[in-house]
C-alpha cells in the first residue's frame, strides 16, 4: 500500500490532522515546530509494509538521492484479546472465554437476580412464593437466581467484559459462599485484586 502525500491514512477521525508537535530545540539550540506544511514539505512518499514504514524524505538539494527511512511498524490487532481470569495451574494458551450465549445468558440472569432482590428490599414482592408465582416459574429457580445478587463484583464484571474463562456459567456460579474470596477459590480462580 502507497500513501501519498496529502493522503490519510486510516487515523481516527481526531488525529486525521498532523498536530503541531510540541516545540522542540535543534542541535544549535534554535526551536523547531513541526506541522503540516513543513511535512509535506520534508516527506515524498510513505509506503505501509506489514511491518514497516518506508519513508522517503525529498533530497535538501537537487543532485541528491531522497533518503529512505525505514520504521519498524505493526499494526494492532482489530481484536483486543481479553485477560481471562486464570484458573490455579492453567497456562493462558490453553483458556478461551466463555461463548457469547452463554454470558449473554449469565449476564442476564445476574441482572434479574439483582432486580429481584431491589424488588424484595422495596417491599413490592414479600417472598420468592409470591415471585415465583408471577415468574410462573418454581421456588427454587427463584432462589438460585437470587443467589446470583450476592457475587463478588470482580466476578459480574469479569464475566460483563467476557473475561470469565469456559466453564464458568450460571450453573457455577449460583449459590455462591458469601465470602467473595472463597467465591474465587471456589472456581479455582485466583482473585483479582
Amino acid at each position: 500500500m502507497v500513501v501519498r502525500r496529502g493522503e490519510k491514512i486510516g487515523l481516527p477521525p481526531k488525529e486525521r490532522h498532523v498536530r503541531t508537535l510540541s516545540a522542540r530545540r535543534s542541535a544549535n539550540g534554535e526551536q523547531i515546530k513541526f506541522d503540516h506544511t513543513t511535512l509535506a514539505t520534508l516527506v515524498s512518499r510513505v509506503e505501509v509494509q506489514s511491518n514497516q514504514l518506508v519513508t522517503s524524505v525529498r533530497p535538501t538539494n537537487d543532485t541528491a538521492q531522497p533518503t529512505v527511512l525505514s520504521i519498524p511498524w505493526r499494526k494492532r490487532p482489530s481484536k483486543r484479546s481479553r485477560k481471562i481470569l486464570l484458573p490455579h495451574g492453567a497456562f493462558r494458551k490453553q483458556i478461551r472465554p466463555e461463548r457469547i450465549e452463554r454470558r449473554v445468558r449469565l449476564i442476564s440472569a445476574i441482572a434479574r437476580g439483582r432486580r429481584w432482590l431491589d424488588e424484595i428490599i422495596a417491599g413490592s414482592i414479600t417472598d420468592a412464593k409470591q415471585l415465583a408465582k408471577r415468574e410462573q416459574c418454581t421456588e427454587r429457580q427463584i432462589n438460585l437466581t437470587l443467589s446470583l445478587a450476592f457475587l463478588a463484583p470482580q466476578l459480574v464484571k469479569a464475566a460483563v467484559e467476557g473475561r470469565l474463562p469456559r466453564g464458568i456459567n450460571i450453573e457455577r456460579l449460583r449459590d455462591p459462599d458469601p465470602n467473595w474470596a472463597t467465591q474465587f477459590q471456589d472456581l479455582g480462580l485466583t482473585p483479582i485484586s
